[in-house]
């Protein structure tokens, strides 16, 4: 058994000034800029959320600029796993998260736990 939800949303920004990319989305979303969240740093930048919404971060990016959602669980190979059945595939497994595509081409992230009020809204997964 292990759980998963929707833990983030991150919009990968192909830009030389992640912090310009930051404050239009900042103000775009009406999220302040959360310089002290330690997920701020370097080609990260983190929106402030409420603790019952997705994060919000932006990554500087090599490849063209997209949004991906990431899926936190407390069994990363269990949750790869249960989405390969469904058709996913992995595109890569890296040291804390595994990308993957789904059948329909979009690529998302399994992630560790990372939001707060872990398992609250979480599925169960048998």
């Amino acid at each position: 058994m292990h759980r998963s939800r929707l833990c983030a949303l991150l919009i990968d920004c192909r830009t030389d000034d992640i912090d310009a990319a930051a404050r239009f989305w900042s103000h775009a979303l009406g999220r302040e800029i959360d310089r002290d969240h330690p997920g701020t740093r370097g080609n990260y930048v983190m929106l402030a959320t409420r603790p019952e919404e997705p994060i919000v971060q932006l990554q500087r990016v090599a490849h063209e600029s997209r949004v991906h959602l990431d899926i936190e669980t407390d069994d990363i190979p269990a949750e790869v796993a249960r989405l390969e059945a469904l058709g996913a595939s992995v595109v890569q497994r890296l040291e804390r998260w595994v990308v993957m595509q789904a059948p329909t081409g979009q690529r998302f992230c399994i992630v560790r736990v990372q939001r707060p009020g872990w398992p609250e809204g979480a599925t169960t997964w048998a």
